[in-house]
This record gives C-alpha cells, structure tokens and sequence, in this order.
C-alpha cells in the first residue's frame, strides 16, 4: 500500500462530522491513527489505494466515536458478576424478588461471605408503591440471609442497604452517630433500618474485601468491550483517588489509576479515558484536599492522549430522589437538603466548600463538583467565580456535575467564565415521575435544564453516569429531544428538549472540550484522532421515539475496528 494512501475507508453514507457548521459528508477516509479526509463518495473512493479497506455504508451514519463524559467505568465493571448481583429495575420488582435474590446468593456462598448488590430503587419495588412510607428494611434480607452480611447499594450510588448481619459486622448500632455528610435512618425505637445514606453509606461499603488490580483491569477491558459495543470510544472517569477509598469495592479508589496506567503503559487500554481526581471523600474538608493532592502528586500516564489526569473531583452535596440536595424551596415534607462537606452548620459547610474549590483552583486543576440542589449549585459557581478573582486562569474549563436545578444567575456566571455543566438525560427518563413527589411538579419539570443551559451561552455535556444508568447515549439523546418519563411516557419540561444537532454535540463535540482535547478528537474532520461510530441507519430526520432501535454496526478507535456487528 502506498504511505499516502487511506488504510480505511467508510463511503456512501451520511457522515455527520458535528463540526462548527454540523457539516454532512458522504465518505470518511482513514490513514493511521488519524482521520484523512473527509467528503463526497467519489473523492473518497478516488483516494483509496490496493490495501484499503471499504465499508459500504449504504446510507448508513457515521459519527464521530461517541464520548460519555462521565462513566465511572471502574465502577461500572465492578457491578457484575463476579463482583455483585443485580437488584435493580427491571430485573427485579419487588422487594421479594430481591430477597430471593439474595437468598439464592447466600445459598451459594460461604457462611460470612459478603453479598453485594447494586441498583435498588423504591419507584419500581411493588411493596414501596403499593404501601405508602414502605421502604427497603434489614428485616426484609435477614430472613434470606441471617449468616451473610449484605450490603446492596441503590441505583443512584448515594444510599446503601444493609442487613442485620452487616450493620453488626460493621459496628453499626443505636448509639452510632453517621460521618460527617451522612445521615443513618433509625426505627421509633432507636435501632438502625439498615438504611445509611450519603457518606454513611461508607461505613458499609469500606468494609468489603477490595479486588486485586488485576481483577480492577479485567474489569475495566470487559467495560470497554461493552462500551464498543456501544460506538463509545472516550469516557471520563468521574474521581479516582483517596477519597474513594471507601466506596464500593473502592470503585473510584486510587487502586484503579494503577489499573489504567497498567494497561495504558502495556498497550492494552483500548479506550480515551479522562480521569478527575478524587483526593477528599463525600463529607471532606480542605485539608482532606491538600493531603489528597499531595498524595496524588498529578500522575502521569504512558499515552496522554488515552490516559489523563486532567482534573479535581469535589463532593458538594447529595441527590434529589434522597432529598439531600441543597435547596432553596424546602421538600414538599419539609427540609432544605445539605451539603455533603465537613462543618457542623450549614454556614461552615458553605465556607469549607468554598476553600475546597480555592486548594484545587489555586493547585491549577480543573474542577468537576458534582452538586444537584439550587442553592449548592449557586454556592459551588459563586466559589468558581471567587477562586478565579484571586488566581485567574484564562481555561480552566471548571463545570458543575450534573447540576439538577441550576438556575438563571448560575447559568449566566458559567457562561460568562467559559465554564461548563454536565448533565445526565436518562436519569432524568428514569425519575421523572418520582421526582413529582419528591420536589413537586413545577420543580420536577424544570430538572436539567438543558435548553436553558444551551440558550445562556453554557457549554452542555451530556452522560450516563454507568453505573447509575446504562452507557447508553441513545437513549441519552432521544431523552434529550423528548423529556419523556420511562414509567408512564408522559412529558416532563418539554421546554427544555433540545434539537438532534445539540445532543449529539454533548456526546462529542463538547465533551471533547471538557476534556481539553477538543484539539484533537469529538468531530470527524480531517487531522483528528480516528475514532468514529457507524449506525445501521440514517439518522438525520428519524423519529426520535426510534434512536433508542438504532443499533452500532462498527466502532473504529485509534485508526483500528474494535467492533463489527
């Protein structure tokens, strides 16, 4: 073959390059690790060479590699067997089908051996919405599992349930007082539920058996092979360091950047991955921060442009379906939320979040801090903004994390620094409905408003938060078009749905640019990184009831097909 000459060739198609001016092409050309060319079938096919390979795309999409902006992919992997049995919607629907899944678990493992599980939600248990104020109890899994401490984690990560056997194993009693950030749910006469919420979840979830690193890189590759499947070839892994240490199976612990560097140094990380650092837990302070900081030293890895430490984690405060974001407008029931930081009130929480924000600003980090309620969202920006007077830096890319309810100043703060919100459409699909009752229909509407977001001038991304939802984008960008609930398909904000050209840009384009390599990935124009997705259709102009049918027919990353259906 000649130097010159495309080693790939995709033609015939509708190539959306999600550029500046959402160009369609017809035909992608590919030499190396980069994209060659892009335009007409005939210009295309011209420059192909005898060893080029040509897919005939039959008016198929290609699109550029689809880029999940926050993916805990460690995690993720974690999820799955061997490591935990599924307990959420649909697998089961019941509280006793949770039960008997946990009872056949029991059955099979050794007395005193832990049984883990992951993504319990109330909304789908038959018994919690059949019975109002039933909730998940540690009665409900000891009578399938009086021998086996039990640990099984909801489906948004912010909420652990635990059985008897674990809450005694673990010391957990009457007269234990939650960590900071934490809260542990007691029956009338004092004893623990087995429920233990926020950073209470960790006094559980730090005492599971940690994987090897090597069982921590099996995970990520069989990830990864998932996530091909998929057409996704960039992710960013949402906080790995000290202060994930006691999370699940240390899921976001500092053990999982040695995964990653392991396989990016020996060729094997077949994915871009963007790592924020996680150096304080949910409930930490400013010092947690330096020490984690210092700990942590910035890593480097052996290929930057797949593996990169490129920012901050910070914890700011819960989860709306928990009611512990921090709002403005207390819940329905009463009650404002918290932040989820060390102080005994919540003016010195404020204060320590903010000095937080300054140690990682001031550290030259970009910051990623997950906050969902109004009034933290406006804590966390307002702390942007303060840690940018005192030490301006013209890029630092700072975004809130999911950003639930952000307002109008929020929203013209960010956009007025260049700074951006992640944003997470499925969950939204999931909770819709839930979230009626948990802060009332006018607020439930309004939850991620991405067309605002869009029309203030933000840079949105848009991500599943795997393991919490599914790493499916389609989905994602079909919930972003139409903001309709999974349970009953009613709409919810239609408002704020957004437009195909907009939501395919949170997956790509934009993400790219959080992780600052929009210079060289997140559009197929020529001199980019060769990572693209091809769809078993057209995508331009389809229902967007149907993109969640589209299927990925082949995924290239890095110049190579990884998947081919």
């Amino acid at each position: 073959m000649s130097d010159t000459a495309p080693t790939l060739v995709l033609t015939g198609g509708q190539v959306l390059t999600v550029d500046a001016g959402f160009t369609v092409a017809e035909g992608v050309a590919v030499r190396g690790r980069d994209i060659l060319a892009v335009g007409g079938d005939a210009e295309m096919r011209a420059l192909a060479g005898p060893g080029t390979r040509i897919v005939e795309l039959g008016g198929r999409t290609v699109l550029p590699g689809i880029n999940d902006s926050h993916l805990h992919g460690a995690a993720y992997g974690m999820t799955k067997p061997p490591f935990a049995i599924d307990v959420g919607h649909p697998a089961v629907g019941s509280l006793a089908d949770i039960a008997e899944a946990v009872g056949r678990a029991a059955r099979d493992a050794p007395d005193g051996a832990w049984i883990v599980g992951l993504g319990w939600d109330p909304g789908y248990l038959a018994e919690c919405l059949a019975e109002p104020g039933r909730f998940p109890h540690r009665r409900d899994l000891d009578a399938v599992a009086p021998r086996h401490p039990v640990c099984l984690t909801d489906f948004s990560s912010h909420m652990v349930w635990a059985n008897s056997e674990a809450l005694r194993r673990c010391g957990i009693d009457a007269d234990t007082a939650p960590p900071p950030g934490g809260v542990i749910d007691h029956d009338p006469d004092g004893r623990p539920t087995g429920i233990l919420r926020e950073a209470a979840g960790r006094l559980v979830q730090a005492e599971l058996p940690a994987p090897t690193v090597a069982q921590r890189r099996q995970a990520i590759q069989g990830v990864i092979r998932e996530l091909h499947a998929r057409g996704i070839t960039s992710y960013t892994e949402p906080g790995l360091g000290p202060g994930g240490a006691g999370t699940l199976f240390g899921g976001l612990s500092t053990d999982n950047w040695t995964a990653y560097a392991e396989l990016a140094a020996e060729g094997a990380l077949e994915a871009r991955v963007s790592v924020l650092l996680l150096p304080a837990p949910m409930g930490g302070s400013a010092d947690d921060v330096r020490k984690g900081l210092a700990e942590l030293r910035r890593p480097e890895s052996a290929d930057p442009r797949l593996l990169r430490a490129i920012g901050v984690k910070v914890f700011g405060d819960g989860v709306p379906p928990n009611r512990t974001a921090w709002m403005n407008e207390p819940y329905p029931e009463g009650g404002h939320g918290a932040l989820c930081v060390h102080g005994d009130t919540p003016a010195l929480q404020a204060d320590e979040l903010r000095e937080m924000i300054r140690v990682a600003h001031e550290a030259g980090f970009q910051l990623g801090v997950h906050v969902t309620g109004d009034r933290a969202i406006d804590t966390v920006v307002d702390a942007f903004v303060a840690a940018n007077t005192a030490a301006p830096r013209p890029d630092a890319r700072h975004y809130v994390i999911h950003g639930d309810f952000i307002g109008p100043g929020s929203l013209a703060k960010l956009a007025a620094h260049g700074y951006g919100v992640n944003m997470n459409p499925a969950i939204k699909w999931t909770i819709s409905d839930l979230m009626d009752e948990v802060v009332g229909p006018e607020r439930s509407a309004y939850q991620w408003p991405v067309r605002s977001a869009l029309d203030a001038g933000v840079r949105v991304c848009a991500s599943s938060d795997a393991p919490i939802t599914e790493p499916d984008w389609r989905q994602g960008v079909a919930s972003m078009m139409l903001r309709e609930s999974k349970a009953s398909g009613r709409p919810s904000g239609p408002e704020q749905c957004v437009p195909l050209a907009d939501a395919l840009r949170a997956y790509t384009a934009t993400a790219a640019w959080q992780d600052f390599a929009d210079d060289f990935k997140g559009t197929v124009e020529p001199g980019r990184a060769a990572d693209l997705c091809v769809l078993d259709r057209p995508l331009l102009g389809l229902d967007p009831h149907e993109i969640t049918e589209v299927r990925v027919d082949l995924t290239v990353f890095d110049g190579r097909v990884v998947f081919e259906r």
